[in-house]
């Protein structure tokens, strides 16, 4: 979404590279192309007027004349305006001391809502809480039921007892009967958080505003969450301010935020209403959803990664043990094909490889790459590796041109496909070993804690190198002359680290009487 926004910020840091001080007109110019990358990502006015000068401000300050790089340091500024306007600290959700906790929904038609619902839900059960979706929105057709399937999906307890504006029903219920019923479902089952699905309505419509306030009014809600579509630019800002004046809300949740509008919205709301935004999701999938992190979208922004997000996610879906068995294998020189199968099944339980790779820094050069990934060669891998019996997965090497021939066959690839794999695999599995053992990366200069490179190899050489012994004789007779010699040489040696012979030692010798620094005595033991 903010693609647009991070290439005209890459360009306009690239161009204060190099230049030991900054003028003041490289801080006006600099300004400017901020000013316009903002404007270009349909940030609100207010929001990027307020932004443009605090930035002028600090970048003419001690802070950047003073620094020994003042580009990374006007970086720096952007980054922490970028953190400000985007609500400073992650907001999260406050939860009832008695429970349950309620959480109302409200928002737009077409924001969402009914998913983000589920989402939510999925969350929370992830946090070990026992959520129940209340499906109260009875306006739109057939709402009630998608998030009766949206439920199932996320294994979670749906309450719906009206069927809404279902085909062949003309009147739906009331909502504000269902939702205040549904609090007391939530105690008799014992569900400590209860989500309440509500209609999407227009900020115009003043009797969809005005029901949205009575549920509030009769749920008494601990968080009262907007929902909102973060594609629709400005306009968001008004839409919010119409919320915000009709029924109140706590928190915002951004929704499609993978999708390729210009990211205003993200951008705008938490200044102009002062509500933080709470929960982000960026996808089709349930478990697209997570907490809003400000520092870690202004990371994204500015090119620098999200490497957080990255390992909490790997945190959640790699199996720690199975993770350590391929560690040692790998360490031990037997990481084998079937062990590479596991890694990317694991893998695609994270999700989209093209959205992790583009948590990584500096990505943002490679955006085309990354459009351009095909998601589905990982499966046409598996198909292959899957293809093989437990004993080729083990030893690829006993693989032929009649087993090749038949992998690909049971595939669905080509010959070639597979002799591809077998190769690329081949060379990584070296390279993975020789990494793993310390050696570095093939072709490459020697890094700290890495062997490789021509200085690790002089450093090496000019190590001193240990005495191999000396040499016995295959001769039993010669053998044994050596070993009696080589134990007269051990009796006539010192028997102490010192050099004194024990016939040297007086009797009266005790060297506890020595006047020694404390502590100093557990080295004569």
């Amino acid at each position: 979404m903010f693609a647009t926004l991070s290439d005209r910020l890459a360009d306009t840091f690239k161009s204060l590279r190099g230049k030991g001080r900054l003028s003041e007109a490289d801080i006006d110019a600099t300004a400017r192309e901020i000013r316009l990358a903002l404007l270009e990502a349909d940030v609100a006015l207010p929001v990027v007027k307020d932004f443009v000068g605090r930035v002028k401000e600090r970048a003419r300050g001690a802070e950047v004349s003073q620094a020994l790089n003042p580009a990374q340091q006007v970086i720096k500024i952007v980054n922490e305006e970028l953190v400000t306007i985007l609500g400073g600290e992650t907001r999260r959700l406050r939860f009832a001391k008695n429970p349950p906790t309620v959480i109302m929904l409200a928002g737009l038609q077409g924001a969402g809502k009914t998913t983000l619902a589920a989402k939510l839900a999925l969350w929370l059960k992830d946090q070990g809480k026992s959520p129940m979706l209340v499906a109260a929105d009875l306006q739109r057709p057939n709402a009630v039921n998608q998030l009766q399937v949206n439920g199932e999906r996320a294994g979670v307890t749906v309450f719906a007892p009206e069927p809404g504006n279902a085909q062949g029903v003309e009147h739906g219920g009331d909502p504000v009967d269902v939702a205040r019923r549904a609090i007391d479902e939530a105690r008799r089952t014992l569900h400590d958080v209860v989500i309440v699905d509500t209609a999407g309505r227009l900020g115009i419509d003043e009797e969809l505003m005005r029901q949205a306030a009575d549920i509030r009014d009769a749920v008494t809600p601990d968080e009262v969450l907007f929902v909102v579509d973060a594609m629709i630019g400005q306009d968001a800002v008004n839409t919010a301010q119409a919320f915000l004046d009709g029924v109140g809300y706590d928190a915002v949740v951004l929704t499609k935020l993978d999708g390729d509008a210009r990211g205003g919205a993200a951008l705008s709301i938490a200044q102009m209403t002062g509500k933080p935004v709470m929960f982000a999701s960026a996808g089709e999938k349930l478990t697209d959803f997570d907490l809003f992190h400000p520092d870690r979208m202004a990371s994204r922004i500015l090119d620098m990664g999200d490497l957080l997000t990255l390992i909490e996610q790997a945190e959640r879906t790699f199996d720690a043990d199975q993770a350590a068995r391929a560690a040692a294998k790998l360490q031990d020189g037997e990481f084998t094909l079937h062990d590479f199968l596991e890694q990317m099944q694991q893998l695609r339980k994270m999700g989209s490889m093209t959205k992790m790779l583009g948590m990584l820094p500096g990505m943002g050069q490679f955006r085309e790459q990354l459009e351009n990934f095909d998601e589905r060669e990982i499966d046409r891998i598996q198909a292959i590796i899957q293809s093989m019996t437990p004993a080729e997965r083990e030893n690829p090497r006993m693989i032929d041109g009649s087993r090749r021939s038949r992998i690909a066959k049971g595939s669905g690839r080509s010959v070639s496909d597979v002799n591809g794999l077998i190769e690329r695999f081949g060379e990584a599995k070296k390279m993975m070993e020789q990494m793993a053992r310390g050696g570095g990366m093939p072709g490459m200069p020697g890094m700290p804690g890495m062997g490789g490179g021509k200085r690790a190899k002089a450093r090496q050489a000019a190590k001193p190198k240990k005495s191999k012994g000396k040499r016995v004789s295959g001769n039993p007779a010669k053998r044994a002359q050596q070993e009696a010699a080589q134990a007269e040489e051990a009796a006539n040696q010192p028997a102490n680290p010192f050099g004194i012979k024990d016939a040297d030692v007086p009797a009266d010798f005790d060297p506890s009487s020595f006047e020694l620094p404390a502590g100093f005595d557990k080295y004569l033991k």
